[in-house]
């Protein structure tokens, strides 16, 4: 290096960081943070670490963690400059994840990273964040905003998030109990969830789609940017009117792949896939792509986002609070002995 060079000192803008915008984004999201909050809280945004009580009123109390990401989806929010609804579709892939153990959701963290801050953008990210939070009863009380320049591409980021809750040990939901003839239930889903985006994309760019175009009295854009529903208030208040016996997040993997995973070995789920109407977003993405129809079930969650298994006694119900509670249930199917490597079986 030559003498004339360190006579220049570098500061962290050099690095192309921008200090001022960090401070900036912390102000425009205590707001959001501060409509999360419930009991237990006893130190949030601002400090280097949260404080949170665990709840009152349980005996044996179990922690249970999730953490996700949005995947391949935030292509398409930087596609289209939308950004407001990811962060629901961040929260609910945790939340939704804990609450099939029966979890209370308590808390909720944030990472979001990015070449250089935006912070109207990432204000956008994170109010969505706090939506999600609002949704599912639990408090915004963290997260990482981390600028890291040369490590993305201008006006993108990435997105990640940490959810943590509460269940009496007693009440764990872990699908042990569940037997031949108990009956499967479906919740609508919203749409393609935060899951089959890559696939998604690629039928988009091979169909030449206008996603701009009406597509059943919404633009295309806003169905396929559907956030992730989230199931948090409906089915705890199930589980605390009936005994829930398993409960599968319907993600990667579709129903093919994730119900399995709350089965005991020699079980099977056989379901009926006109029990259940299929919104027409995914008709459209197996014609537009010529998506065979066991891909479609293994890649996407088809119009089913939660499956709930219960005893026959108590499926209609269960139905019956679930649709009082504002959710979409159908029965879709059985539990049955199998012998074989098909543990879900869509007919």
């Amino acid at each position: 290096m030559k003498p004339s060079d360190r006579s220049q000192p570098l500061t962290y803008r050099d690095a192309g960081v921008d200090i001022d915008a960090g401070d900036a984004l912390v102000d425009r999201i205590r707001p959001y943070a501060k409509k999360t909050l419930r009991d237990g809280v006893l130190a949030g945004i601002g400090g280097f670490g949260a404080l949170f009580e665990v709840p009152r009123g349980y005996r044996e109390p179990v922690l249970v963690s999730g953490t996700d990401g949005v995947g391949t989806k935030l292509r398409l929010a930087f596609r289209l400059g939308k950004h407001d609804t990811v962060g629901i579709d961040l929260v609910a892939m945790s939340v939704n994840d804990i609450l099939t153990q029966g979890a209370e959701p308590l808390y909720f963290l944030d990472y979001f990273a990015c070449g250089k801050l935006d912070v109207e953008v990432a204000a956008q990210v994170i109010g969505g964040v706090a939506a999600g939070c609002e949704q599912a009863g639990c408090a915004l009380i963290g997260g990482e905003t981390a600028e890291m320049p040369g490590m993305y591409a201008e006006g993108e980021y990435d997105l990640a998030g940490f959810a943590v809750g509460v269940v009496e040990k007693s009440r764990i939901i872990d699908g042990s109990a569940i037997v031949e003839g108990d009956v499967v239930l479906g919740l609508a889903s919203s749409g393609a969830h935060s899951n089959g985006y890559s696939l998604i994309r690629r039928i988009l760019e091979k169909s030449r789609a206008d996603l701009s175009a009406d597509f059943h009295g919404k633009a295309l854009s806003e169905v396929i940017m559907a956030p992730t529903r989230l199931y948090v208030k409906p089915l705890r208040e199930l589980m605390q009117a009936i005994r829930v016996k398993g409960l599968a997040h319907i993600t990667g993997g579709g129903l093919v792949e994730n119900i399995p995973r709350i089965l005991p070995q020699g079980l099977a789920a056989r379901l009926d896939r006109e029990s259940w109407a299929m919104p027409p977003l995914f008709a459209w993405l197996r014609d537009a792509g010529n998506v065979a129809d066991d891909e479609m079930f293994r890649v996407f969650n088809c119009g089913i986002g939660m499956a709930v298994v219960v005893a026959p006694h108590h499926a209609g119900a269960a139905i019956e609070l679930l649709r009082a509670r504002g959710e979409t249930a159908w029965r879709i199917g059985a539990i049955v002995r199998c012998s074989g490597e098909a543990r879900t079986v869509i007919a």
